[in-house]
C-alpha cells in the first residue's frame, strides 16, 4: 500500500446518524460502508450542544477532544469527566452515552472500529517518531495542531495519511496515530 494522502479541505459536513450535530469522515473501511457497515472509521465531530450519543451496535469507540474545553459524558449509567484534550477515552459504542459540553462547542477525534472485524489503537504523539505497522495492518497519521510532516508528506491541521507500510513521523504539535488490525 503506498501512503494515501487526505487533505482536510477536501471532506464534507454531513448530519450525525441521529442529527444533533455533524460529523467529517477522515477515512473508513470498506470505503463507501456507510454508518452501518464500516469495520473501522475515523471521523472529527462537531458538538455544539448537549445531547445523545448516536447508538452503533457491536462497536467500540474511542473518542479524543482537540477543541474546546470538554465534556461530561454519562456511559451506560457511568459518569466520565472528559476535560483534558489529546487524550483518548475508550467506551462502547452501543452503550447509551449522554454528554454535557463543559464551556461549549467541542471537537472530537472519532475512531469506531466493529468488535470482531477490526481493533483499534489511538496514541497522541508530538516530536518525532518511527511509526511501525503491523503485519496485514493500516495505520492513519492525523495532524491535530500545528503541521506533521510523514515521510515527505507535510500535512496541516486535520490532514491525514492512510499507509500499510511504516515511515517516519515529525510533529510541531500533536498527531493521532491510529493502528488498525483485522480481528480483535
Amino acid at each position: 500500500m503506498t501512503v494515501q494522502v487526505l487533505r482536510a479541505a477536501d471532506r464534507e459536513a454531513v448530519p450525525w446518524k441521529n442529527g444533533g450535530g455533524v460529523t467529517r469522515e477522515i477515512a473508513a473501511a470498506p470505503g463507501g460502508a456507510g454508518t452501518a457497515h464500516f469495520d473501522w472509521r475515523i471521523s472529527l465531530a462537531e458538538v455544539e450542544g448537549d445531547g445523545s450519543f448516536s447508538v452503533f451496535p457491536e462497536v467500540d469507540r474511542i473518542l479524543t477532544v482537540v477543541e474546546g474545553t470538554g465534556m461530561d459524558l454519562t456511559v451506560s449509567g457511568e459518569r466520565r469527566l472528559v476535560d483534558e484534550r489529546y487524550v483518548p477515552q475508550h467506551f462502547p459504542g452501543d452503550a447509551a452515552t449522554d454528554c454535557r459540553l463543559l464551556g461549549g462547542r467541542v471537537v472530537n477525534f472519532n475512531v469506531m472500529h466493529r468488535r470482531g472485524r477490526t481493533a483499534a489503537r489511538v496514541a497522541v504523539v508530538r516530536g518525532g517518531l518511527d511509526v511501525a505497522v503491523p503485519p496485514g495492518g493500516t495505520v492513519v497519521v492525523v495532524a491535530l495542531d500545528g503541521t506533521a510532516t510523514f515521510d515527505d508528506v507535510t500535512l496541516t491541521r486535520y490532514d491525514a495519511v492512510v499507509t500499510g507500510t511504516p515511515g517516519a513521523l515529525s510533529t510541531r504539535g500533536h498527531a493521532a496515530i491510529v493502528t488498525l488490525t483485522p480481528g480483535d
